[in-house]
């Protein structure tokens, strides 16, 4: 019992430790360009998370990790060049419109990564997970136009919605090499999305802020990505994935409140209309994924793979609407 209040609490500090990326950018914003500050956040992810690894193999905790290899190699390429287009769209997003449209926009990742992985993976999605993406579809148009007499585009929406699509893709790519350590695919995901994303800056024209703000911006990185990463699949070995995802799911709403409490924002008449839409699509996602709980936690499935005659485990992951779901098994 224990364990699993722990795992809740470590849950819900995943969802808050991401939420708070989008309204402490947007402060940055002042001080760092968007190109650099994608860069520089999850370059901070990725040193963070090395940090991490080394630490565990002094304490000689990696002996069961899989690692990846060169026939990872293609699905690790467009992790990477998709890992360096999202951050940036992001970042645009976020200097072009409020980080409470931006906060509640993130739902569109969900979207974009279930009809992906059913038009290329051929996964099968729930009527009620459809029902939920309408909605997601809906309150996503209303956050995208500038206001409710006008037919203008909110540019910032559209760079958003490119992120969410650029992640939906990448979270497909992931989900291929997902059986090998997960905090080696953050540490990559880090290191050269991070680099890529500065050397697009430096091509651009921008620069790189005073050595505060470049430890300022890296810091926020690994706490809102690293961190909350690590939190989330901490979370899952005691909660299960679908508890997780759940729990997981109120990461936009947690960025709405500390966009107004920390950015003093206040929206139009619209953006509380598309939050209402966006409550009842996350409860919807939630009631779906909770209801299939046996399912994701893996007491009945099949992979195809093969072994020796050795006893051994191993972590891989099945696609569940959240593309964190990490677990672990035995078998011979």
């Amino acid at each position: 019992m224990r364990e699993k209040k722990t795992a809740t609490v470590f849950a819900i500090l995943a969802a808050a430790l991401y939420a708070l990326n989008v309204p402490f950018s947007k402060l940055l914003m002042e001080k760092v360009t968007p190109t650099v500050l994608a860069g520089l956040l999850y370059l901070g992810a990725g040193i963070g998370m090395g940090i991490v690894l080394g630490a565990k193999k002094l304490c000689n905790k990696l002996a069961d990790e899989q690692w990846l290899t060169k026939k990872d190699l293609p699905y690790t390429i467009a992790m990477v060049v998709l890992d360096i287009a999202a951050p940036v769209f992001l970042m645009f997003g976020i200097a072009n419109t409020s980080s409470a449209n931006v906060s509640l926009l993130n739902n569109f990742e969900i979207v974009a990564t279930s009809l992906i992985a059913l038009l290329i993976f051929k996964e099968k999605i729930s009527k009620k997970l459809w029902s939920a993406i309408l909605l997601v579809v809906a309150s996503s148009v209303i956050l995208s136009f500038e206001g409710t007499g006008s037919f203008e585009f909110n540019t910032g929406s559209l760079f958003v919605l490119a992120a969410c699509l650029c992640w939906g893709i990448e979270n497909n790519c992931t989900r291929s090499i997902s059986d090998k350590s997960s905090e080696e695919i953050v540490l990559i995901k880090g290191i050269f999305s991070g680099l890529g994303g500065l050397v697009i800056a430096f091509i651009i024209g921008e620069r790189l802020p005073g050595l505060p703000y470049v430890l300022a911006v890296m810091l926020l990185g690994f706490v809102s990505y690293g961190l909350s990463i690590n939190f989330y699949i901490m979370a899952q070995k005691y909660l299960g994935a679908a508890k997780t995802s759940a729990f997981y799911s109120i990461a936009p709403f947690l960025g709405v409140g500390f966009s107004f409490i920390i950015l003093g924002e206040q929206p139009k008449i619209s953006f509380y209309i598309a939050l209402a839409i966006m409550m009842v699509a996350t409860l919807i996602m939630m009631k779906d994924t909770l209801g299939n709980e046996k399912l994701y936690n893996g007491y009945l499935h099949t992979h195809k793979h093969r072994h020796g005659n050795i006893e051994h485990t191993h972590e891989h992951r099945h696609f569940v609407y959240n593309p964190m779901h990490i677990h672990s098994h035995s078998h011979r």
